[in-house]
């Protein structure tokens, strides 16, 4: 039996991560109220996952982030 690695599927390879990263612009912190920034890449992983199996956001794997 081959074992299968969950909510990795879908990351983004290093390559395509280096194309879009500079497109994203970064906002200039203001107060630190509200949630901690989370890391781009894991949160861009996300939304791929999301398009492409079409899950639910509130059923999106915890390995990706809070689904709100």
């Amino acid at each position: 039996m081959t074992k299968r690695k969950i909510g990795y599927d879908y990351e983004i390879s290093d390559e395509f991560w280096n194309k879009i990263k500079p497109l994203l612009s970064l906002p200039k912190p203001k107060k630190k109220a509200g949630r901690p920034r989370k890391d781009d890449r894991k949160i861009m992983s996300g939304i791929f996952y999301v398009l492409r199996t079409g899950c639910q956001w509130k059923l999106l794997p915890r390995f990706y982030g809070a689904p709100s």
